[in-house]
């Protein structure tokens, strides 16, 4: 597999990595792309892959082979350093051609509907009122 087919997740903002998944399906008609992130981006690689194969081309493409693992280097200051690192295959299913989200209208799926709590009809206690005054004359002097 070429590495055109690889979106190497970093500090970028998280949807410009959607859109490079979802492009390189679509319109570079990829059978197979890979999300690989290292340290502290795994969570947002995991991310990535999940938004766009279950939201934007949901039926589609979807989560292969998961590899994690990890990558032992010499930092700035000579210190040896080990670092997890994740590689997330996604896959175009047999048979489906990949349709994004970006191009057509979403379709609405009926929701099911929940009915909305309703609260039981509660006894009514009268409010108290204030009993009206007798004005009594004032004495005069």
């Amino acid at each position: 597999m070429p590495e055109d087919n690889c979106v190497f997740i970093g500090n970028k903002p998280f949807m410009n990595y959607v859109t490079a998944v979802v492009m390189q399906f679509t319109t570079q008609g990829a059978n197979e792309v890979r999300v690989m992130a290292r340290g502290k981006f795994i969570c947002r690689a995991v991310d990535v892959a999940q938004v766009a194969a279950k939201r934007f081309l949901q039926g589609t493409v979807g989560v292969g082979e998961i590899r994690i693992d990890s990558e032992e280097f010499t930092n700035k200051e000579g210190k040896q350093v080990r670092v997890s690192t994740i590689e997330i295959k996604l896959g175009r299913l047999e048979g489906v051609e990949p349709q994004s989200a970006f191009n057509q209208k979403r379709k609405e799926e009926p929701r099911e509907q929940t009915p909305e709590p309703t609260e039981e009809p509660r006894e009514q206690t009268p409010e108290p009122t204030e009993e009206p005054k007798e004005q009594t004359p004032e004495p005069t002097v």
